[in-house]
């Protein structure tokens, strides 16, 4: 790590600096010198002296700084004399510029100041050919044009460069800058910033400086370059209220602190413009509180209110230089100054130099504040917080008078006691009523009959100069013209017991902005904490000049040139002292800590370390690159920049604000995203990229969720597992799901799960879907079926029977990591090759220009080739080769061929139900009497297509056992209230070739049961359900229903099957059963609900169309019902598969009334079956404007008709 200087000024304006290397200060060489403030930048550093001048300090360094100055000799050539420096009229100067604008003879050039020495003379450019033969001349036709060394019959005019450099020679000093003549006459400055060396658009730039005039002005210093560290003028920037103090940042930020207290941010700083474009105003952050000081870094701003609390701006970004909300840090400080690494430094309210430790990338905000701890003078003694006052307090004193208001009363009238305000050295000149002491008189009284020393009554007031002495001047002499005044000794007091220290006393806080400068007393504790009495102490004053060997008490600081992190070993930022004992700990109370007696200090440290820590706010970050779907047209993936920052308050409640940053046309910006606000994380499939989507209740409703990607699949797990913690601490939530929970599953296997509320399913106040939080559970399944007693299963892709092993509605437990086993899935992927026959040729990939592409999905919408298919996400990999596939429903001939009359056509149909039109492309096959395809040819069949197939892989791990060995394709638990108690729990299932099976031995002990019962049937099925009371349902493969009758406990298999009508024309493809109500969906996408279901006739009468656009449907233990919609009327785009609740379901309307859509995007499958949270039952409400419902209940797919 490189050598680099810290640098801090003290009240008296001397100036001093200490090396990362070094352990001792180190003051400048000009003892004459008087800085009010400085600003440190790379390798240089520069202040504002009491003469309101700008000083500049490089720091030495090998390479020297020179420059180099030239001007160009112009000659045009004329029959008479040749080449001469007349010219004509038209003609540029006989000395200019390049450009031949402005004239530039030699003795014009002068030196811009006395750190600039000349090198050498002026002398010509020999680089343009031969020296000997062209004297550096260049020829050209006339002015201007292209020159060149070579002089043609036509070269009728030339130039040549002269050169001359200067060196400066100042480097390691404090060089004074000249004042220029700007446009507007440049005002005395009361402070300086320098930054700007690290934007973020090119690093290893210059630094720009920035001043502040007495009126409150803004300048910018123009002409700043590595080879003229001086600059060249100042240029004024606009601002619309009187600025008091400002800071800029390495990077593109700046921020000015107004003289009401408000903060203004500048905006539109870049390379192309360093000054910004405009000014936004913030307020500051303390309530009725006025800002005080304002220090900035890259990516991060600190503020200290006049109440000397300190803040930290979170959010913070060069596309955001506002920011978006303040966090309390703990601390007492005057003055923050951030540095390189964006570390902290500051200039405490004892007046001592601090430093924040653990500021990281990570953590900006750092953990706590450690005195700058090092050597001073000739003595190797270290100099912590609190103590370099041992000799007294005229420079605290002082340097009172530099911060406190002119016009402050208290401080022109004087004590009111004057026996309290007397003592054995003379009366300062600063107001000393705003300091409140803490001892009283706890000097030993002087002895009787001792005069007080002439040298006491006779001293005059001195003058103390402070580092604001230009303000301090003005009140300087206040006292002057009053009465003197005559020292009062105090009065022998007999029997006086020695007081223990008082107790600290805490800041006032119905003071508003006139807080005393500091609740310790400074004298007596430094008196006493040195051994000495105040009377020696005020001999040992008199004996030499004020301030002149005493160690500093500082007044500004500034670590813009000091490299250093939290990991730097430096031996003065040793964490040590009573501030390291306790965070909360304030720079006062360390004063007072070291006045007490060494017993006490051991009792009172005993006390702390038996207390828990008052830990102050802090925040954390965690910073990355990602790509972004852009949310506008053209729609396509940008990089930008993402940043997770979340805030720990004192009480260690979190909260979290996710940033993404971007450009748009060379204009930064940003988007946010409260974590307490998103609804589901789900990784998504989108161009291969291993991307997620990031939902809240605004995105979900307009259905355009914030979709990333990572650039590998560790960092989007990374990612998904921090911001899933975040939002589930944000929300406490912690371990398992519980035994209520409602399971989903998405297109690409991800597992969901919501915590329900009894609001869930309230009839008054039902909580909307689009408000409802997933999270994810590690595993990945097809679907997942669970009931309230903790039994949870599932079915991945391949069949394989998977038992939820994470003891849903438990504590998690050490022995938890041993319930994650390795889960294995595969899964085969589809794409169908289609051919059209033609007198010609026969079959052929040639189709009319209204077929489906030749290569397709199943429905032929999208065009999919064997090339350009991958598998469902980056997380699964191929395990086989494409083959032609002939396991096809409606068979295949021998070269997996399935042959067709013709292709399906589509046409766009409107949904009504909201207030825009949903449009949805159905086929035409649809709306008449399915034409299926089939394996042999026929006369008429004039189009054919064949599917192809391979297989892909995944393997992870997650809380999942496996249930072997037959392979299912439906499974079904039997739904109960959440104080059931059963034995076991009957579990029904559907085998991959379609037999029926019972699950024996399953009891929330033992979720995987012990063996399977065949359930003997006449056909195949392909949908199960069970319901309440033992009701089983089922579908067989042709679409008809039926019910097994006499199931109970003591028969889990049952007696016999009983069939059930199917709606008229349509076929059922899956059913759910509840307590009393069971529903059912057809191959039409419509969902139909059974009436007249009763305990003496449990087959029911009737099926009563409900709704359409539906694929899945789950019927809960309260007879609740959620499905699966297809789409979401007026969002085509979006990808099939939305979780909708049917609203309105209740003992008297079992059918319910409308749909509430919530989360949507490719979701599978739903299960609530476990939720049995019933809410209190209260009076129903009639529905409120326009019911949310997918299409109207008249409207059917395909040829339905109502029952």
């Amino acid at each position: 790590m490189p050598i680099t200087l810290l640098w801090a000024v003290d009240v008296y304006g001397r100036v001093y600096s200490l090396s990362t290397a070094g352990q001792r200060w180190v003051r400048a060489d000009d003892t004459l010198l008087e800085l009010k403030r400085v600003t440190a930048g790379k390798d240089r550093c520069w202040g504002i002296g009491c003469d309101h001048h700008v000083y500049l300090n490089m720091m030495p360094s090998e390479t020297s700084i020179r420059y180099r100055e030239e001007t160009y000799e112009n000659q045009r050539w004329n029959p008479v004399d040749s080449f001469t420096d007349t010219l004509l009229p038209t003609d540029r100067w006989p000395w200019s510029d390049v450009t031949g604008m402005n004239p530039q003879p030699l003795h014009s050039f002068q030196l811009p100041s006395r750190s600039w020495d000349w090198e050498g003379d002026w002398y010509v450019d020999q680089s343009c050919g031969e020296p000997s033969q062209t004297g550096g001349w260049e020829y050209a036709v006339d002015f201007p044009a292209n020159f060149s060394p070579d002089k043609k019959w036509n070269s009728c005019v030339r130039r040549r460069r002269w050169i001359r450099y200067r060196r400066y020679t100042a480097q390691g000093t404090w060089a004074k800058i000249p004042l220029d003549s700007p446009r507007k006459p440049l005002l005395p400055l009361c402070d300086i910033s320098c930054g700007g060396w690290q934007m973020s658009d090119q690093s290893g730039r210059y630094p720009y400086l920035w001043g502040v005039s007495q009126q409150g002005e803004v300048w910018f210093r123009e002409g700043i370059h590595p080879r003229v560290p001086e600059g060249s003028g100042w240029e004024e920037v606009e601002v619309l209220k009187e600025v008091a103090q400002l800071s800029a940042g390495p990077g593109d930020l700046l921020w000015a602190l107004l003289w009401d207290g408000n903060l203004l941010v500048r905006t539109g700083l870049s390379l192309d413009c360093p000054t910004g474009t405009s000014w936004v105003e913030l307020e500051s952050p303390g309530k009725e509180i006025e800002a005080l000081h304002v220090a900035v870094g890259v990516s991060v701003v600190w503020v200290v209110t006049k109440d000397y609390k300190v803040w930290f701006r979170r959010g913070v970004n060069s596309h955001n230089p506002c920011g978006s909300g303040w966090i309390s840090i703990g601390g007492e400080m005057m003055v923050v100054d951030v540095g390189l690494n964006e570390q902290v430094w500051a200039v405490g309210e004892d007046r001592g130099l601090y430093f924040r430790m653990g500021v990281t990338p990570s953590e900006p905000s750092g953990s706590g504040w450690i005195p700058v701890s090092a050597q001073w003078g000739n003595s190797k003694e270290v100099i912590p917080p609190g103590k370099e006052c041992e000799l007294g307090d005229r420079r605290a004193e002082a340097s009172k008078s530099s911060l406190l208001s002119c016009t402050d009363s208290d401080s022109e009238s004087g004590p009111a006691d004057a026996q309290s305000a007397t003592k054995d050295f003379p009366v300062l000149e600063a107001a000393a009523s705003s300091v409140v002491p803490l001892g009283g008189n706890d000097s030993p009284p002087p002895k009787t009959g001792d005069p007080p020393p002439a040298v006491h009554q006779d001293a005059p007031r001195p003058f103390i100069p402070a580092s604001d002495s230009f303000i301090n001047s003005l009140v300087s002499d206040r006292d002057k013209t009053a009465a003197p005044q005559v020292p009062v000794t105090e009065a022998p007091r007999e029997g006086v017991q020695e007081l223990s220290p008082a107790p600290i006393l805490p800041t006032p806080e119905t003071t508003g902005h006139d807080v005393p400068w500091m609740n310790v007393d400074l004298e007596a504790r430094c008196a006493q904490a040195a051994g000495l009495s105040p009377g020696a102490a005020g001999t040992l004053e008199t004996s030499r000049g004020v301030g002149e060997e005493d160690a500093p008490v500082w007044s500004w600081i500034s670590g813009g040139g000091c490299d250093v992190d939290a990991s730097s070993q430096i031996s003065w930022l040793s964490p040590t002292g009573p501030l390291s004992s306790s965070l909360s700990l304030t720079p006062v109370q360390s004063a007072a800590w070291s006045e007490q007696p060494q017993q006490q200090q051991q009792e009172s440290r005993g006390e702390i370390s038996k207390k828990p820590l008052e830990r102050s706010h802090s925040v954390w970050v965690r910073k990355g690159a990602l790509r972004w779907w852009r949310d506008w047209k053209p729609q396509r993936w940008v990089d930008v920049a993402v940043a997770l920052e979340q805030s720990t308050k004192s009480d260690g409640r979190k909260d979290s604000i996710f940033f993404v940053y971007y450009t748009q046309y060379d204009e930064k910006k940003y988007l946010h995203v409260f974590i307490h606000e998103v609804t589901a994380l789900v990784p998504v499939l989108m161009d291969c990229h291993y991307a997620f989507a990031v939902y809240t209740t605004q995105r979900t409703q307009q259905r355009w969720p914030l979709v990333l990607a990572a650039q590998t699949q560790t960092d989007m797990k990374d990612w998904l597992s921090l911001l899933s913690d975040c939002c589930c601490e944000c929300r406490g939530i912690d371990g398992p799901p519980s035994r209520q929970a409602l399971w989903s599953t998405t297109s690409t296997g991800e597992i969901m799960v919501h915590e329900p509320s009894f609001s869930l399913e309230a009839a008054a106040h039902t909580l909307a879907c689009d408000l409802m939080f997933w999270r994810q559970v590690p595993g990945h399944l097809r679907c997942v079926e669970s009931n309230s007693l903790g039994l949870v299963w599932g079915i991945g892709w391949d069949g394989t029977a998977w038992v939820y092993s994470g003891r849903c509605g438990q504590q998690p437990i050490p022995g938890d990591a041993a319930e994650r086993h390795q889960q294995s899935d595969v899964r085969s992927v589809h794409v169908y090759e289609n051919q059209r026959w033609n007198p010609m040729t026969g079959y052929t990939d040639k189709g009319l220009p209204t077929d489906r592409p030749m290569w397709s999905d199943e429905g032929g919408l999208q065009e999919r080739t064997r090339g350009n298919t991958h598998p469902p996400s980056p997380q699964w990999s191929w395990a086989s080769e494409w083959a032609v596939d002939y396991d096809v429903p409606g068979g295949t001939d021998q070269e997996g061929w399935q042959y067709a009359a013709d292709f399906p056509t589509y046409v766009v149909i409107m949904f009504s139900g909201c207030d825009k039109k949903a449009r949805r492309r159905v086929a035409l096959t649809d709306l008449a009497p399915r034409r299926t395809f089939h394996g042999h040819k026929a006369m008429k069949d004039f189009v054919r297509r064949r599917r192809w197939t391979r297989k892909c892989t995944i393997t992870l791990t997650g809380p999942w056992q496996r249930v072997p060995p037959i392979r299912l394709s439906d499974i079904s638990l039997m739904p109960c209230l959440a104080h059931s108690s059963m034995e076991q729990v009957p579990v029904w299932a559907l085998s991959d070739k379609g037999d029926v099976l019972c699950r024996l031995g399953v009891t929330p002990q033992n979720a995987a049961g012990s063996s399977w019962l065949h359930v003997g049937t006449d056909q195949p099925f392909k949908s199960i359900s069970i319901g309440g009371a033992n009701q089983v349902w089922a579908i067989a493969k042709d679409g008809e229903v039926f019910y097994r009758g006499s199931v109970s406990p003591q028969n889990p298999a049952g007696e016999c099957w009983y069939h059930i009508p199917c709606p008229p024309r349509q076929t059922l493809r899956q059913l759910s059963v509840g307590r009393t109500s069971v529903f059912a969906v057809d191959d039409n996408s419509n969902l139909w609900f059974r009436q007249g279901l009763t305990p003496s006739y449990p087959q029911g009468s009737a099926w009563e169309l409900i709704s359409n656009n539906v694929t899945k449907v789950s019927v809960g233990p309260l007879d609740q019902v959620w499905i699966i919609a297809e789409g979401v009327p007026g969002f085509p785009a979006e990808t099939p598969g939305a979780v909708c609740h049917r609203l309105g379901v209740g003992p008297m309307q079992p059918r319910g009334q409308s749909w509430d859509y919530g989360i949507g995007g490719g979701w599978e499958h739903i299960s609530v079956r476990g939720n049995s949270a019933e809410a209190p039952r209260g009076p129903h409400p009639g529905p409120v404007g326009a019911p949310r419902s997918p299409l109207p209940p008249a409207q059917v797919n395909g040829s339905a008709v109502g029952v």
